[in-house]
C-alpha cells in the first residue's frame, strides 16, 4: 500500500504516516514468531516436487470429500503420510537454516520414510486387519518410526511445547508404576506402546488426525480459496468503513477487522500479522502508544480463534471429543460468548480512547464507501456456509459449496476474479497451510492415547477435585491455571485436544457429582466444560510470559513485547470472565432456556463489562477515583455472577456511579495525554 499523505489529528503524539507492512515484513515476523511459517525455499526440480506434492495432497482429500472416505486407518494414514513426507522437504531442522536452499540428506530420508509410513496401512491392510493385536518385528519397526517422525514433524512446524508434552506423556506411559499416588498405574512396555500409537485408533491415528483429514482441511481449503479473492483486505476496509470514524477508530477497526479475520484464520499470530500490519501502523498515528496499539491487536486477533463459525477449527474437533452434538449447536453456543469478549475489548478501547482525548479518522482517511459496500459480494462464500449448515446440510458438504461459491462470486468484478492459476494456487495453499495442523493433531493423537489408555484423564480430575476440596471456585481456578499452562505455545487444535483431555474431566466430574451415578453426561455440561479449557487454552496466546500473539503484534509496532502482553491480557479481561459465566449461567450457550432468559443474561453481562472497563482504565465520562475504580469492578462482578440478588444490586451500583459519572464530568473535552 502506498504512504498516504494526511494531516494526523492535533490530539495524536505520533506524526509519522500510515504505512501498512510490506509483505516481506509481515513473512519475517511470520517467522521469528509463528513456527508454521518458518519454510525453506528451495529452487530447480524440488520445488517443483514440492508444488505438485501440496497440490496432489489437496485433490486427494477434495477426492475423499466428494466420493467418500477410505476405511479410517487408510484415509488417516495416506493423510499423515502426505503430511510428514512435505514437511520434512519444506521445514528445516533448525530455524537458522531457513536461508538454505539446499536440502540436507537426512531429510530426503526422513521424507521417504514417511511416505512408507503413510503407505503401510493401505498395502497391509488385509494382513494388519486378520492378525489384529500382534505384531512383527516390521510392523513394530514402522510404528517407532511413525512416533519419531511426528514428533520431529511437530517440532518443525509447530515448536517445542506440544513435542515435549507429548513425549512427557510417552514416558508416563511407559513408567506408570514408578509415578507417585494417584498417578500411578500399571505402565505398558515397549512393544504395547507402539501397537497402541499406530496400530489402533486411539493413537496418531485417532480421533484428532481424523477431523484434520476430513473437516478441517477441506475448511482451510475454504479459507485459501477466500485469500484468494482478496477478501482479508476487504475485512481491513469494511471495518474502516463500519467504525473508522468512531472515537479511537482504528482500534476498533482492529477488533472488528480480526472478528472477521477469524473466521477464516486458524492461527492468533497468523490473524495479528495479517490484519495488524494495517491497523497498528493506524493507532500508532492516532496517537496510541505502542504497546497498546499492539495490545489490541493481539487481544482482538486472539479473539478471532473463539469465534465461530471456524473457531481456529477447535470446532470441529469438539464434535467428535463431545459427542452427541453438531457442529451447529457448538457454533451456535460459541455465538454470544464470542460477542462478548469482543464487546469487553471494544469498551475497554472505547474508554481508553476517552481518557486520552482520542477522535477517530479522518473524512480523508475513510476508503469510499459505496466502492466498500459494492464488493460486499465476498462474504457470500461464508454466508452460504453458515446458512447451509443451519438448514441442515452435512459440515464437509457446506464447505464444498463454501469453495464453489468462492469462485463463483469472485467473478463478480475482475479485481477479485479468480483464474485456472489463482484456483491451483489456492489448493497449494491449502495444502500447505494444512501441513503444520496435521502434524499437531498427530502428535496430540499421542497425548490422547495415553490419556486413555492410563485413565490420567479421570486420575487428574480426582486430583484437581481433591486439591480444591470440592470447591467449585477452587476447582476452575486450578483448571483455568492448567489450561493456560497446557495452551502456551500450541497451535489452536492441539491446545484444544491438549487441555479437553487433560483439564476438562475435572470440571465434568465436579459438575456431576450431584447426579446419580453412571447418569450420561448432559449436553450442557460437556460443552461449558469444553469451552471453559478451549477460551483459557486461547488465551495463553496474550498471558505472558509466553504470549506468542502479544510478541507478534510487538514486532510490528515496535513496542516491548512483555507489556504489550500485558496490555493485551488487561483488554481481554472479558476472556478471563466469560468462561466462568459458561459454567454458572449456561443460559449463554443457548441450550434448554428460553429467549428472554437470554437477553437478560446477556444484558446484565455487557453493562457488567461496561462497569469492568471504566474500573480497569480509570476514564468513564471523566477520570474514575481509586474508589469508584474499585466499586465500579465490584458492581461488575455482581452484574456478571447469575443471581437475581446480584444482579439488582449490580445494577444498583452501577446506576448510582453512572448518575454520579454524569452529574460530575467535564464540561470541555479534555486534552490529549502524552502516550
Amino acid at each position: 500500500m502506498t504512504e498516504k499523505k494526511v494531516k494526523p489529528n492535533s490530539e495524536s503524539t505520533e506524526t509519522e504516516s500510515f504505512q501498512q507492512l510490506s509483505e516481506e515484513e509481515q513473512q519475517a515476523i511470520l517467522q521469528k514468531y509463528d513456527p508454521e511459517s518458518n519454510t525453506r525455499s528451495v529452487d530447480g526440480i524440488m520445488k517443483k516436487v514440492i508444488f505438485f506434492g501440496l497440490l496432489a495432497f489437496s485433490l486427494f482429500q477434495l477426492y475423499t470429500a466428494i466420493q467418500g472416505q477410505f476405511t479410517a486407518y487408510i484415509q488417516r494414514s495416506i493423510h499423515l503420510g502426505f503430511a510428514l513426507s512435505l514437511i520434512f522437504l519444506m521445514f528445516p531442522a533448525r530455524k537458522k537454516s531457513i536461508s538454505n536452499r539446499k536440502i540436507p540428506i537426512y531429510d530426503y530420508l526422513f521424507s521417504l520414510l514417511s511416505i512408507g509410513v503413510g503407505l503401510y496401512w493401505p498395502i497391509q491392510y488385509q494382513e494388519l486387519v486378520f492378525r489384529v493385536g500382534t505384531m512383527t518385528s516390521l510392523d513394530f519397526i514402522v510404528g517407532a518410526l511413525a512416533i519419531l517422525l511426528t514428533l520431529e514433524a511437530a517440532r518443525r512446524t509447530v515448536g517445542l511445547p506440544i513435542t515435549i508434552i507429548a513425549t512427557v506423556f510417552l514416558v508416563y506411559a511407559f513408567f506408570g508404576p514408578y509415578f507417585p499416588g494417584f498417578l500411578a498405574h500399571r505402565g505398558q512396555d515397549l512393544s504395547s506402546l507402539v501397537h497402541l500409537m499406530f496400530f489402533t485408533t486411539d493413537g496418531i491415528l485417532g480421533t484428532p488426525i481424523s477431523v484434520s483429514a476430513t473437516f478441517i482441511f477441506v475448511f482451510l481449503l475454504f479459507g485459501s480459496f477466500l485469500v484468494k479473492t482478496g477478501v482479508g483486505q476487504y475485512f481491513n476496509d469494511l471495518a474502516v468503513t463500519l467504525a473508522g470514524r468512531l472515537t479511537g477508530g482504528p482500534a476498533k477497526v482492529a477488533i472488528f477487522s480480526s472478528a472477521l479475520q477469524g473466521t477464516i484464520s486458524g492461527s492468533s499470530v497468523a490473524n495479528v500479522v495479517t490484519s495488524g500490519s494495517y491497523t497498528i501502523p493506524m493507532m500508532k498515528k492516532l496517537g496510541y502508544r505502542k504497546e497498546f496499539a499492539g495490545g489490541v491487536e493481539a487481544a482482538a486477533s486472539t479473539g478471532g480463534q473463539l469465534m465461530p463459525p471456524i473457531m481456529g477449527a477447535a470446532a470441529f474437533l469438539m464434535v467428535e471429543f463431545i459427542g452427541g452434538i453438531t457442529y451447529w449447536e457448538i457454533a451456535k453456543a460459541a455465538a454470544i460468548p464470542a460477542v462478548l469478549y469482543f464487546a469487553g475489548i471494544w469498551i475497554m478501547t472505547h474508554f481508553e480512547a476517552k481518557r486520552v482525548g482520542l477522535k477517530g479518522m479522518s473524512k480523508e482517511e475513510m476508503p469510499d464507501r459505496k466502492e466498500v459496500l459494492k464488493k460486499l459480494y465476498l462474504l457470500i462464500p461464508i454466508v452460504t456456509i453458515i446458512v447451509l449448515m443451519f438448514i441442515g446440510v452435512p459440515t464437509m458438504q457446506a464447505a464444498l459449496w463454501g469453495i464453489v461459491a468462492a469462485v463463483v462470486f469472485s467473478a463478480i468484478d475482475k479485481e477479485t476474479r479468480m483464474n485456472f492459476k489463482d484456483i491451483i494456487d489456492a489448493l497449494v495453499d491449502g495444502a500447505r497451510t494444512a501441513l503444520g495442523v496435521a502434524a499437531a493433531t498427530a502428535a496430540a493423537g499421542i497425548i490422547v492415547g495415553v490419556v486413555v489408555k492410563t485413565g490420567l484423564g479421570l486420575s487428574l480430575a480426582n486430583g484437581l477435585i481433591s486439591a480444591s476440596g470440592g470447591n467449585i471456585f477452587l476447582t476452575l481456578f486450578f483448571t483455568m491455571l492448567a489450561s493456560i499452562v497446557l495452551g502456551m505455545g500450541s497451535p489452536t487444535t492441539a491446545n484444544y485436544v491438549i487441555t479437553s483431555t487433560i483439564a476438562a474431566p475435572a470440571i465434568i466430574t465436579l459438575l456431576m457429582l450431584d447426579m446419580p451415578a453412571g447418569a450420561t453426561v448432559p449436553l450442557v455440561v460437556a460443552l461449558s466444560a469444553h469451552l471453559f479449557v478451549f477460551y483459557f487454552g486461547i488465551i495463553a496466546d496474550i498471558t505472558p510470559p509466553v504470549a506468542l500473539a502479544a510478541f507478534a503484534a510487538a514486532g510490528v509496532s515496535g513496542g516491548d513485547p512483555i507489556r504489550t502482553g500485558v496490555v493485551a491480557a488487561k483488554l481481554a479481561i472479558a476472556a478471563f470472565i466469560i468462561p466462568y459465566m459458561v459454567i454458572f449461567s449456561p443460559a449463554l450457550l443457548m441450550i434448554d432456556t428460553s429467549f428472554w432468559e437470554v437477553v437478560w443474561v446477556v444484558f446484565t453481562a455487557i453493562i457488567g463489562m461496561m462497569s469492568i472497563g471504566a474500573g480497569m482504565i480509570g476514564y468513564w465520562y471523566r477520570k474514575v477515583t481509586w474508589i469508584e475504580r474499585i466499586i465500579a469492578i465490584g458492581a461488575g462482578l455482581l452484574l456478571i455472577y447469575p443471581e437475581s440478588f446480584s444482579d439488582i444490586a449490580g445494577l444498583i451500583i452501577f446506576a448510582i456511579l453512572l448518575v454520579i459519572q454524569l452529574f460530575t464530568r467535564e464540561k470541555k473535552k479534555p486534552e490529549a495525554l502524552a502516550l
